[in-house]
């Protein structure tokens, strides 16, 4: 992608973030337009978003594809990896190598390399002081994420947080545990969209959460009204 379009298709992702804050807003929905963001614009090949609840339990709200969901649950099962050393420390943790945390990642790195991942950067969701979650980009390829990269995955972060607490204190976790709440069950019914256009329409996973996506990308819908719509009332994708 030439570097002045790349500018433009970033601005434009920033614009439709915004649109998508002044009116009702959707964790899943903004989130997801993250993490494809994430792996659009830098070298990462997957990206996932980490949630905390009130009582610093992390939850993932949003994942590239199944792989990544893997690799998520993985970090939370284990209670080891770099999203959840992002988060603890409120600092970005970039991994040129995963071979090289065995030590101090190994249940982790065995399940990540397992799925074809080698390289890694986490950046905190954080403001003011306090965190939120993190986003992990993910990439099968060694070597270190670019300065670009990483400037471009904490400006992502970021708009994730600010999201978050836009309407709200600071200090508040109400309105964000409502909202991952609601972001969680969300998640339940999509992943069943997914698993009934997967059988219908004969298509890997991550294929039919691509046709959903591109139907509620292309009617301005919500993800979570689209999968209801397939679950629940015959909606034919």
């Amino acid at each position: 992608m030439a570097s002045s379009q790349r500018d433009v298709d970033i601005a434009d992702v920033f614009v439709l973030l915004a649109d998508s804050l002044r009116g009702g807003y959707d964790v899943v929905d903004t989130m997801d337009i993250l993490v494809q963001s994430g792996t659009r614009f830098t070298s990462a090949t997957d990206a996932g978003i980490l949630l905390a609840d009130s009582d610093g339990v992390l939850h993932i709200v949003a994942s590239s594809n199944e792989r990544t969901s893997d690799v998520e649950e993985a970090q939370l099962g284990f209670d080891q990896g770099p999203c959840l050393d992002a988060f603890a420390s409120g600092e970005p943790i970039e991994v040129a190598d995963l071979s090289e945390e065995v030590e101090r990642w190994p249940r982790f790195v065995a399940l990540a390399q397992s799925r074809g991942f080698h390289a890694v950067h986490a950046s905190p969701l954080r403001l003011r002081g306090q965190t939120f979650g993190a986003m992990g980009l993910f990439s099968t390829r060694r070597g270190p994420f670019s300065d670009q990269d990483a400037a471009l995955a904490l400006a992502l972060a970021q708009v994730a947080t600010i999201s978050l607490v836009q309407h709200q204190t600071i200090k508040n976790h109400e309105m964000v545990n409502d909202q991952l709440q609601q972001a969680l069950e969300s998640r339940v019914l999509i992943e069943q969209a997914k698993g009934f256009l997967a059988q219908k329409h004969g298509v890997p996973i991550d294929a039919a959460f691509s046709l959903l996506r591109t139907y509620a990308r292309s009617t301005s819908a919500r993800l979570h009204d689209i999968a209801e719509g397939v679950v629940h009332h015959g909606v034919s994708l």
